[in-house]
């Protein structure tokens, strides 16, 4: 259960305007769309649900069960189709094919080496149509190196506080992100702690159109602020455009 509420937690305490805004990147990339969209990495399901209020027809893939739970409620209240999926990135035998593939908030980052990154763009290659579209984004090794350490941040109300502290990784372009949760509990009166240790790493540039290139990707287009801009060196996340 003490899983379940750092899940609805990280579900409040997340910015919506960055689902509108990875909303508007698809729609500006992928007007048209008709065709199956796969969105990688979908969390508690907000972008999911606004894709296909959008009128894409969206599934969703996660690892976790708690974020899964989640984004099937929030499916339902929506009154939306949302097939959702339990599965890794890094094997998506078990699905067809589809005509794009999402995968947002730097979720790729998550993996811990570029071997793993590599074999996740491959299974997306695999599992595209010929024409087929893959956007997605990360963070660049200025957030990891300049913006992360050293950042903070608190919350608390009434029943529970969460406290959020960065710090630079011990391996180049990676940052470590403690996050702690104290949740009321009212059988015990006292609070319930989680803490969980969150590992980012990213890459330069090269090593990400490398992989791509390895993948079958032909076409990549790199932009930043969420497809609106050119990078630059103060760029905190590169969006990609892909096409084999």
């Amino acid at each position: 259960m003490i899983y379940q509420t750092f899940a609805e937690l990280y579900d409040e305490l997340f910015d919506p305007a960055m689902y509108q805004q990875w909303l508007d990147f698809v729609r500006r990339q992928l007007p048209n769309q008709s065709g199956e969209l796969l969105e990688l990495a979908c969390g508690t399901g907000r972008l999911g649900v606004l894709l296909a209020q959008a009128g894409y027809h969206v599934t969703g893939l996660d690892l976790s069960e708690n974020m899964l739970a989640l984004a099937q409620q929030h499916a339902e209240e929506a009154d939306v189709t949302l097939p959702l999926l339990a599965g890794n990135m890094l094997d998506l035998s078990e699905i067809g094919q589809f005509a794009a593939v999402t995968c947002f908030a730097d979720s790729f980052c998550y993996l811990p080496d570029l071997e793993q990154v590599q074999q996740a763009f491959t299974q997306v290659a695999t599992h595209l149509t010929a024409d087929g579209r893959f956007l997605f984004d990360v963070i660049t090794p200025y957030q990891t190196d300049d913006v992360y350490p050293g950042y903070m941040y608190n919350y608390r109300d009434e029943d529970r506080a969460f406290m959020w502290t960065s710090y630079a990784g011990e391996t180049g372009h990676s940052a470590e992100h403690d996050l702690t949760f104290f949740i009321w509990n009212d059988e015990k009166q006292a609070f319930d702690e989680v803490s969980e240790l969150h590992q980012e790493r990213t890459y330069d540039l090269a090593d990400y159109q490398r992989a791509l290139a390895a993948a079958g990707f032909k076409h990549v287009n790199v932009t930043a602020d969420f497809g609106q801009q050119e990078p630059d060196a103060q760029t905190t996340r590169w969006f990609f455009d892909c096409q084999k």
